[in-house]
């Protein structure tokens, strides 16, 4: 059975299914409720707009899905970008400062990885959090120029599109001392290729089936 993602239920399946870790959405809701939610809307509604307790009830609650993935690492990805498919966008740092203090108020900020497509909020987060372990997700961004400002403003890793990923971008980043958490791989040559490039963390939809795929790529 597949589950619905960004769910209570998808969180309990994935641990069944032995990751080592789960990634999932933050957002704020209008009464400034931490939600965990894939889109900017949920059920035609503007999650920014909408109170926590409008929300369809499979919509989990920061704390709720941190609970659920007890016993895991886990990526917060916190949604705040200036893209058109988002309804609001926070320059303040108001959103990745709720979010730190959060996860330190119950005890995870050791335990979780927090990671962005906006830089700034990913500045943020850092000058929140010196420790905190913080990655940038980057597409279609050169990742030479990612690697070196990531290394330049203190984050911990960059996450990007597999499609991007080379030999020569792993031996820049282990000379940077940057993890490369890479995402969203499901094919078979690109579960191969990533692992054997030796990246830190890979994002799939499938994770049975990655393992089993990384584990025949380590016998050939």
């Amino acid at each position: 059975m597949v589950e619905r993602e960004n769910t209570l239920a998808s969180f309990l399946a994935a641990k069944e299914n032995g990751v080592d870790g789960i990634e999932f959405d933050v957002r704020r809701t209008c009464d400034g409720a931490l939600i965990v939610h894939h889109d900017s809307r949920c059920a035609g509604q503007a999650i920014s707009e909408t109170r926590q307790r409008d929300l369809p009830a499979y919509v989990p609650t920061l704390d709720d899905a941190m609970a659920a993935c007890e016993g895991v690492t886990v990526n917060v990805e916190i949604k705040n970008s200036r893209k058109r498919s988002e309804t609001t966008y926070d320059e303040t740092g108001a959103l990745a400062r709720q979010v730190v203090r959060h996860l330190q108020q119950i005890g995870w900020a050791d335990r979780v990885i927090i990671s962005c497509f906006d830089q700034a909020t990913c500045a943020a987060v850092r000058s929140f959090d010196a420790e905190i372990a913080l990655g940038w997700a980057v597409e279609k961004f050169d990742l030479v120029v990612a690697l070196t400002q990531a290394h330049i403003l203190g984050f911990t890793a960059v996450h990007p599109q597999f499609r991007g990923l080379s030999e020569e971008v792993m031996a820049m980043a282990r000379e940077l001392d940057l993890d490369i958490n890479t995402w969203t791989v499901n094919s078979k040559s690109g579960l191969t290729s990533v692992a054997n490039l030796g990246v830190n963390g890979i994002i799939t939809d499938d994770p049975r089936r990655a393992r089993a795929i990384i584990a025949e790529a380590s016998l050939d």
